[in-house]
């Protein structure tokens, strides 16, 4: 039995060899199709590849296995090839030197360099070992140059759970330096833990499809930059310059107590997409409430190509930002940033900041204007709007503009994010769930009576309730995603021929129900829709890839999505 859904009618069938089940639970309160539950079987096989150890107590010289691991993440890439996995112990790794010589004062060099790529359906993935935290720390380096921690020129890569520290500068006549420096597409940064650096955290310079997912990025401070101490220390800068860099996400991730902004998009060529996530105590020194005059301490800021007309693109980049929190930031929580088109703002809460919101935007003689498509967003607290009245705003179903909606403290759950004794409440920084996803939150969360609630309008995205709410996340008890064992799932699914099965069951005679299936960049790879019979309605896709696939399910009265992680 699952969730009162019996299947002893379901065939025994040879167990495949990865099998994940997930089971969706109806919260009290709130129905879904009917109250009907649903077993969702997703089974994997891995390709025959090779799997490869490194350890900070371990030889270049030995063999690369788990008990002769090898020592340098150098070693590692010359050994594998696409589709192999490199695991590394937890413990540190210390770089006290780059892989070439500075030729000059303003040249680049790198302590690591992941020139070489997997390809489609291969990617090569280099891993924290499960349960362990391996430590990049690059403050030993003392090149007199421009320092990169990590270089992804390589594509189909697939960086996770590593810590990613302290990447100094040491001449005064650059901007900044990075922890992560990437030109390769289709590669995917995971749970990676980067703070310290002088300079921007994770950079996105070039390249597409490039997957940025539930990483971390905090008390970054460029003090050496040459324009001005603090001035490039961002936590996410993303910057695609090329016509063939489109499809870059960053979804999951935190920045805070960065000198500069949180995430920038400042001179994208391409769009770029940010879900999720998560900015706050911009433009400050790291750990105090000092101001720095070079940082300008934005939590998001989306484009801008600056006010020289004779530079601007032809065709500029439209971004979207969506269900983000940002808050308690020197400067704007979301900044339009001169840009010169109207970017995508659905369902963000930006709270008490200087303002909240700057539509602040650029026409192509140079004029200011006010841009953006704003709908479902809360501005609340601090100073609420800015630039907002060049031309008429193109806002709706905003906590600004719907009649008659004046917000209070008692409209969330918690409006809370001073700590006693430390700067933040602990649930902001707290240690991610076990698949990396965010920590659960009260802060600004709707409570149960507020005006929030069923006041915004469907932008395309899974909402509760009769219509969307405010703000970054929806109100009530989200339905929880549970791991059955293959023993309990009665082995309802099977992979055959590079294809992922996923049977739904449904425990009563409900309406229709509609599965998606989305891969990393939030593209819909295969839909299905399905009304309930004797046999369990099935639906099979092709695995081209490797990652992380979304599994939503929805009907008319509620949408809910999970995730699960597929090795072709």
């Amino acid at each position: 039995m699952l969730n009162g859904t019996s299947f002893d009618r379901i065939p025994e069938q040879p167990l495949p060899a990865y099998l994940v089940c997930m089971k969706f639970h109806a919260p009290q309160g709130r129905t879904f199709c009917q109250s009907a539950a649903y077993a969702l079987v997703l089974a994997t096989a891995i390709a025959h590849a090779t799997t490869w150890y490194v350890s900070p107590t371990g030889s270049d010289a030995a063999a690369g296995t788990k008990t002769a691991p090898f020592a340098t993440f150098a070693k590692a890439q010359a050994s594998v090839t696409a589709g192999d996995t490199a695991f590394f112990r937890g413990g540190l790794y210390s770089y006290t030197s780059a892989t070439a010589t500075c030729a000059s004062y303003t040249d680049n060099v790198n302590a690591i360099a992941l020139t070489k790529s997997g390809s489609q359906g291969k990617m090569i993935h280099y891993l924290a070992y499960p349960g362990e935290f391996p430590h990049l720390d690059f403050f030993g380096m003392a090149d007199s140059c421009r320092i990169r921690g990590i270089l992804t020129s390589g594509s189909w890569i697939h960086l996770k759970g590593f810590e990613i520290s302290r990447v100094p500068q040491t001449v005064k006549v650059n901007h900044e330096n990075w922890g992560v420096w990437n030109s390769g597409s289709h590669n995917i940064f995971e749970q990676l833990d980067i703070h310290g650096i002088s300079g921007t955290g994770l950079f996105i310079q070039y390249g597409g499809g490039n997957l940025v997912l539930n990483c971390d990025s905090h008390g970054n401070r460029d003090t050496l930059t040459s324009n001005g101490d603090g001035q490039s220390g961002d936590g996410f800068g993303v910057h695609p310059q090329r016509a063939t860099d489109t499809g870059n996400v960053l979804r999951g991730c935190r920045a805070w107590d960065n000198t500069d902004d949180g995430y920038d998009c400042i001179n994208a060529l391409q769009p770029v997409l940010i879900e999720d996530s998560w900015a706050w105590h911009m433009g400050y020194i790291p750990g105090t409430n000092t101001s720095l005059a070079a940082g300008n301490g934005n939590g998001f800021k989306l484009g801008g190509y600056g006010i020289d007309t004779t530079a601007f693109p032809a065709s500029p980049a439209v971004h979207t930002l969506r269900n983000s929190l940002t808050f308690a930031n020197k400067a704007a929580g979301i900044y339009a940033n001169h840009h010169l088109v109207a970017c995508n703002f659905y369902n963000n809460t930006s709270y008490a900041n200087h303002p909240d919101i700057d539509m602040l935007g650029i026409d192509v003689h140079g004029k200011s204007t006010t841009t953006g498509h704003w709908r479902n967003n809360v501005a609340y607290s601090g100073t609420l709007l800015s630039n907002n009245t060049f031309n008429a705003a193109d806002d709706a179903n905003n906590s600004w503009t719907t009649t008659g909606l004046t917000l209070a403290a008692t409209d969330f759950q918690s409006t809370t994010y001073a700590g006693t004794g430390t700067q933040y409440i602990a649930a902001l920084t707290a240690a991610r769930k076990s698949d990396g996803s965010l920590p659960d939150l009260t802060f600004l969360r709707p409570s149960a009576t507020s005006k929030l609630i069923d006041a915004g309008v469907n932008v395309g995205l899974p909402y509760n309730g009769k219509l969307p709410d405010l703000g970054y996340c929806e109100s009530g008890t989200p339905i929880t995603t549970g791991i059955e064992t293959p023993s309990r799932a009665k082995q309802i699914a099977l992979v055959k021929g590079g294809r992922m099965g996923i049977s739904v069951i449904p425990a009563l005679i409900g309406q229709p129900v509609e599965i998606s299936v989305m891969d990393g960049l939030g593209k819909v790879v295969a839909s299905h829709r399905i009304t309930y019979s004797d046999e369990s309605p099935s639906l099979w896709i092709p695995i081209r890839e490797s990652g992380f696939y979304a599994i939503r399910l929805r009907n008319d009265d509620h949408t809910e999505s999970s995730k699960v992680f597929v090795l072709p």
